[in-house]
């Protein structure tokens, strides 16, 4: 049965937690905006105010951020008029705020920003720590125009009547999150709480994505289950004896509470008083007494009910109380009064334990853990009075929960000092965040930052496709000779090379009626080669062709050969490309200022291979254009956004100042990995960037392609966390010597640790891997950068391909542009949040242009051989340059 109540809560908690369902459930899950328990570092002056069932408490503690092992703690407890818990609310706060001025009053304290945490024991909806409304009153209180309103306002506007306005209310919770947090004070963190008393409650740390009541989506974030009104829709009428039945209706809420009459002490006493009612009743018990007075509500107390299943005193304890009410119990009597006593705080022991296994089982599965080890703060005096109720806490806990072990820890002053301590915690909190807003704040681009660039690439633009200003843009604008896209009558077999990274692949391409096919090898060239000297290169490219060849028996075959060569190039034609610069880790030698069909060839001759027929060379760009232009005729941007970054698309011949003609377009290799190159983005590089520029290989080079790329994305995310770690904002500050390596926080960890619905445990996986020992709050940090990182990175290449939208548009003389873009590259691929923030913001930023993106299947390979083929088919005018100026 335990397990069904257990099941039953489980139900009723993720109700409570559902934003669908919220507002039915009777475990309300209520957020409670505290996201973190302490970690020993908080230190300064606070101030906790407490109110009780019949008094309020202050107190002043000072912490000295020494693991809060020696607190100063000063209080003092004022009686409350009884009236004044049903009165006007005003007066209950003006209360309260006078008790605060009496104590400050008599400590002498300093006048200096002092912040307040307030304990209210009361259902609150929480919108911030130091924002929520009361849900309802209950323990006797019923205070008139309060319910509803926000309660941290109300104590604050009472506190600043009393002119304490260095006083600011900056925390308000209940008593179960200060249970809490008391019991995260042993080295390991305590993330469940358990209160029982004159009511019952819990608390655990939740995953914040699963609060969907709150809007925070990181981290974790406390919850208060409010269990006690566990029951209330009906779930557990069949547990419910007619003993608890009338207890129900005597109360002052009937019908709700259910969970709470059953298990807290308020009620405890009344149900034994019941069912000795019953027994009396069908003469089980004191035979020969006058039993009237056992229907007098409230004449067992608590505290005589676990004296008397005290297994040693309880005999004698029972008669005392049976005595002095009257009645003249036998030994018998005695008992079996000791054994219902018995019963009833077993019974409550065990549906708390079905309760918490609940809440831990929930716990275990969200964080997708084999087992949960965890610690359970416990304030109760039943806890406290009675060692077997502990004893049956655990065990029944153990049995229903077996993939959980939980530690149960006696909470020391959980309203008070865990008040202080959550205060505390808020308060550290807001610093840290404040201090890490401030190192994150220059990679974080507001519209304007964005509109500027798009601008500054407009400009470079123009400059580029300029006769005589091309030498002064950072952006080459490099005519292609790629003036049209496939139309679907190319077939034939062709040869490919692709040439882009650390990866080289030879292809061989097969246009049919029924669609292109494709057969292709890897090999990899060794840093040695890529930073070798250019023969070096070009010898193993052509021992990589002649071995493909021979594995396809293609030697005997003369093949035309599509080349990409993803290296910035002034092209002469389309099979005569000039190396303009290295880029992607590439330095080869003798290379830079040659044509790089001219060095194929060179190396075919020295390796006796004949039979090489380069027909064009091709970007990897404008081959991923010209494969998606296959599927779509409106593509005419190819964007690459992977280890480097590059865009092209089809420019107007007449703007084209290095090639004549004015008729058609030519597609335009804008090389805009280097914009910036010439200073105009200095103000967008941060410290951070320009620490990675320095250990490059082309320090100064490639600029804009540095702030995006997936080369560089994971070296800017090292470098900052390195500053978060000098700034003890992260790891606590410890040393990690792993971070200080070069390359090691690889832009793959960026996609992975942002992907949606990761756990935070894997979070912390990935970083253990890299030997940095993370807690929650760091893995949430670390994913802050990383998305820091990569929404500028994507907001960056939105401000670019703005850029080029709106020239084609105007180019055309349109109000509205409909154009595709073709794109390739790891980052845009496989990041889970990159291309949909590169295409929010490009939307934002060329509102007047309709700009779709169709993902290139192998554009570097099946471009470049759709190149090669609309090329031998001879049908396309490809233009003549025209000779540089001197």
């Amino acid at each position: 049965m335990l397990q069904v109540v257990k099941g039953r809560m489980l139900q009723a908690m993720h109700k409570g937690l559902s934003r669908q369902t919220h507002a039915q459930a009777n475990v309300r899950m209520l957020p409670t905006y505290i996201c973190s328990t302490p970690d020993g570092t908080e230190k300064g002056d606070l101030l906790v105010v407490e109110l009780c069932q019949s008094h309020v408490r202050t107190m002043w503690v000072t912490l000295l951020g020494d693991g809060n092992q020696s607190p100063q703690v000063m209080y003092k407890i004022f009686s409350m008029p009884g009236d004044i818990m049903q009165g006007k609310g005003e007066a209950l706060f003006d209360f309260i705020a006078q008790c605060v001025r009496q104590f400050l009053a008599g400590i002498s304290s300093p006048q200096h920003h002092l912040p307040l945490g307030f304990v209210f024991p009361f259902s609150c909806r929480h919108t911030r720590l130091d924002k929520a409304e009361l849900i309802s009153w209950s323990k006797g209180f019923s205070c008139s125009d309060v319910e509803g309103k926000d309660i941290v306002q109300l104590l604050q506007s009472a506190i600043n009547k009393q002119e304490l306005y260095h006083v600011d209310v900056v925390a308000l919770m209940n008593d179960t999150v200060g249970t809490m947090m008391t019991c995260s004070m042993a080295g390991k963190p305590c993330e469940v709480a358990l209160v029982v008393g004159t009511g019952t409650n819990s608390c655990f740390m939740a995953m914040a994505q699963q609060v969907e009541m709150a809007e925070e989506t990181s981290g974790q974030m406390c919850v208060s289950t409010e269990w006690g009104c566990f029951g209330d829709d009906g779930t557990l009428s069949d547990i419910l004896t007619p003993y608890d039945q009338c207890v129900d209706e005597e109360s002052s809420n009937p019908g709700e509470k259910r969970f709470e009459k059953l298990v807290s002490s308020l009620y405890l006493g009344e149900i034994v008083r019941h069912v000795l009612t019953a027994l009396a009743a069908e003469k089980a018990l004191f035979i020969g007494s006058n039993v009237a007075v056992l229907r007098t509500k409230d004449v067992l107390k608590i505290q005589q009910v676990l004296e008397i299943i005290d297994n040693e005193e309880g005999m004698a304890e029972a008669r005392r109380a049976l005595e002095a009410l009257g009645l003249r119990p036998s030994e018998r009597d005695c008992c079996r009064v000791q054994q219902i006593c018995q019963a009833v705080v077993s019974r409550a022991a065990t549906l708390c334990a079905a309760g918490l296994a609940a809440i831990l089982s929930h716990m275990c599965q969200s964080q997708e853990l084999k087992q949960l080890v965890v610690n359970v703060g416990v304030d109760s005096e039943l806890y406290r009075g009675h060692t077997r109720f502990g004893e049956i806490l655990q065990s029944v806990t153990g049995l229903l929960a077996p993939e959980c072990m939980a530690t149960l820890l006696p909470s020391i002053d959980g309203t008070g000092w865990g008040a202080a301590m959550v205060t505390a915690v808020a308060l550290r909190l807001a610093a840290q965040r404040h201090e890490v807003d401030q190192v994150l704040a220059p990679l974080r681009l507001s519209r304007a930052d964005l509109q500027r660039v798009q601008a500054l690439m407009r400009q470079e633009m123009e400059l580029g496709l300029g006769w005589e200003s091309n030498a002064n843009a950072s952006v080459r604008m490099l005519p292609t000779y790629v003036c049209g896209t496939p139309n679907g009558t190319e077939r034939g077999e062709f040869l490919v090379l692709d040439l882009g990274g650390t990866n080289f692949r030879v292809l061989l391409v097969r246009l049919a009626e029924d669609g292109i096919h494709m057969a292709s090898k890897i090999y990899v060239i060794p840093t040695t080669i890529t930073q070798g000297s250019g023969e070096a290169l070009f010898d193993h490219i052509i021992e990589c062709i002649m071995d493909f060849q021979l594995k396809h028996n293609l030697t005997e075959q003369v093949l035309p050969l599509g080349f990409t060569f993803s290296f910035p190039c002034q092209q002469l034609g389309l099979d005569k490309a000039v190396l303009l610069s290295w880029t992607k880790g590439f330095s080869a030698s003798g290379c830079v200022g040659q044509d790089v069909v001219q060095l194929l060839q060179e190396a075919a001759q020295r390796k006796q291979h004949l039979g090489l027929k380069v027909v064009a060379v091709v970007n990897d760009t404008v081959g991923t254009m010209m494969s998606c232009g296959y599927e779509d005729p409106k593509c005419e941007i190819g964007l690459i956004v992977g280890t480097g970054t590059n865009a092209c698309y089809m420019e107007e011949m007449q703007n084209v100042g290095a090639v004549e003609g004015e008729q058609g377009r030519m597609c335009i290799n804008m090389e805009w990995g280097a914009f910036g190159d010439n200073g105009c983005l200095d103000d967008i590089f941060t410290d951070f960037d320009r620490l990675v520029d320095e250990k490059t290989i082309n320090a100064g080079k490639q600029r804009f392609e540095k702030l995006i790329s997936g080369m560089y994305l994971g070296e800017i995310v090292r470098h900052i966390l390195l500053a978060l770690v000098e700034k003890r904002l992260l790891f606590r500050g410890k040393p990690c010597p792993k971070l200080h390596i070069k390359g090691i926080f690889q832009t793959k960890f960026l996609s992975a640790i942002e992907t949606d619905g990761l756990a935070l445990r894997q979070v912390r996986a990935i970083l253990q891997d890299l030997e940095l020992q993370a807690s929650l709050e760091d893995s949430v940090l670390v994913r802050e950068v990383c998305q820091t990182a990569s929404l500028r990175a994507a907001q960056l290449c939105a401000a670019g391909l703005a850029a080029v939208v709106e020239k084609m548009r105007k180019n055309r003389g349109l109000a509205q542009l409909a154009v595709t873009v073709g794109v390739d590259g790891t980052l845009y691929k496989m990041h889970p949040c990159f291309s949909q923030h590169l295409q929010q913001m490009l939307r934002d930023l060329a509102p007047n242009c309709t700009v779709t993106f169709l993902q290139s299947e192998d554009g570097s390979g099946k471009g470049a051989a759709l190149v090669a083929a609309v090329a031998c088919r001879g049908a396309e005018p490809w233009g003549q340059p025209l000779l540089p100026p001197q």
